[in-house]
């Protein structure tokens, strides 16, 4: 193998490894940078919380491990199919499939997550069939199955996403992403611009849905109550740094960093 092949191995026990490995990842733009030598692991079935201000550096971080940003430096090794490769230097094809098999992305905004001028039904259809399925009947079962599960009524799946409300495209693209089973699940603000009882409704169900199919999800969040809620592990940013770590509950009740009890007291608008 050469520096720049993404395969690096062998997986021998996936059990004892991380889901994905990260080192050194570093993006920057003109003087300022997005980010800068972040490394973490995240381990399978885990729910990992990236928070900080506004600039901080956690959307360009998330943007970097999805694919949507190429990193100037670092690696991002995942485990797939027996093999550890590093994501960062995949061909784009197999970058392009990757998104569409294993892993899914949630955009705070469901406008960029859904085909808007295609049915709920189709939308969620188009990601069972961008992994093979070809069987119509087979295909509305599950969409039907799955707008019932993000609680969107059977009668609706021929409408439009233009036609629900915000919180019902969010959840609708939930279902389109979450609908193959993927592996690893990038989200970003999930919960953002929606009004306090929906955001109340989504994160049951976000809950509900990471436990009972125990996804390994990374979620970008402004919000503390959404990261105390779905996290099992913090990352605080700032300045593009990764300035404190832990388990949520330990770091959002006991921060150590001067930055991070900011943040927790409210002081810094987020």
């Amino acid at each position: 193998m050469t520096a720049h092949d993404p395969d690096i191995g062998t997986l021998t026990a996936a059990t004892e490894l991380p889901l994905l490995s990260v080192g050194g990842l570093t993006k920057s733009y003109g003087g300022g940078r997005g980010c800068a030598n972040v490394s973490f692991d995240l381990w399978p079935g885990e729910v990992l919380g990236i928070v900080g201000e506004s600039g901080s550096g956690k959307s360009t971080l998330l943007g970097c491990l999805a694919g949507h940003i190429r990193p100037d430096a670092g690696r991002v090794i995942y485990g797939t199919q027996g093999r550890m490769v590093d994501t960062v230097l995949m061909p784009e094809p197999d970058q392009r499939r990757l998104s569409r098999t294993e892993w899914a992305f949630v955009h705070q905004n469901p406008r960029d997550g859904l085909r808007m001028g295609v049915s709920a039904g189709g939308n969620v259809g188009e990601r069972l069939m961008a992994v093979g399925a070809r069987n119509y009947g087979a295909i509305r079962e599950s969409a039907t199955d799955w707008l019932g599960r993000v609680e969107i009524a059977a009668d609706r799946i021929d409408d439009r996403p233009r036609a629900f409300s915000g919180g019902m495209q969010q959840r609708l693209q939930i279902a389109r992403n979450l609908v193959t089973g993927p592996r690893l699940v990038f989200m970003d603000e999930p919960t953002g611009g929606l009004d306090v009882s929906v955001q109340a409704r989504l994160l049951d169900l976000l809950r509900g849905l990471v436990r009972d199919m125990g996804l390994s999800v990374i979620i970008v969040t402004h919000d503390l109550a959404v990261a105390r809620l779905l996290a099992d592990r913090l990352m605080v940013m700032k300045d593009g740094r990764v300035i404190e770590a832990g388990l949520t509950d330990q770091v959002l009740d006991d921060p150590q960093a001067a930055y991070t009890q900011l943040l927790v007291s409210s002081v810094l608008q987020v």
